[in-house]
């Protein structure tokens, strides 16, 4: 099971491959991914989404937010300010639903590597 980021299904609905594709697409296939819930909110955001890529992701499981997420997010967040570097609020989200359910994700997005040195989360 791994968790996709929205820079990964961005890369696969526009077929621009990429090592993260190949590992995305097997997944897709054998049915082992699961979306955070930002993930989601981003991709559906876009106003010139297509309606099967829409269909695509509405069938895919959500990971749940689970108790005191909101306080380890800002606890993961502060983290990786202090060391000076980015952490964006959605980042930082993401990387905590995948951090709460011990799930890799697929990103293509570079920020995410500061969450797998300093906080646990593990990159597919």
């Amino acid at each position: 099971m791994a968790a996709v980021d929205s820079s990964s299904l961005i890369a696969l609905f526009e077929d621009d491959p990429g090592p993260d594709l190949e590992i995305l697409q097997p997944a897709l296939i054998a049915g082992d991914v699961v979306l955070p819930p930002v993930v989601l909110a981003e991709v559906l955001s876009d106003p010139n989404l297509p309606d099967r890529h829409r269909t695509t992701l509405l069938a895919l499981p959500l990971l749940d937010i689970l108790p005191d997420y909101w306080q380890r997010a800002a606890a993961t967040r502060a983290i990786i300010l202090e060391r000076g570097l980015r952490a964006r609020l959605a980042d930082t989200l993401i990387a905590q639903s995948c951090i709460d359910h011990d799930v890799a994700l697929i990103a293509r997005d570079r920020d995410f590597r500061h969450f797998a040195k300093h906080c646990g989360l593990k990159l597919a």
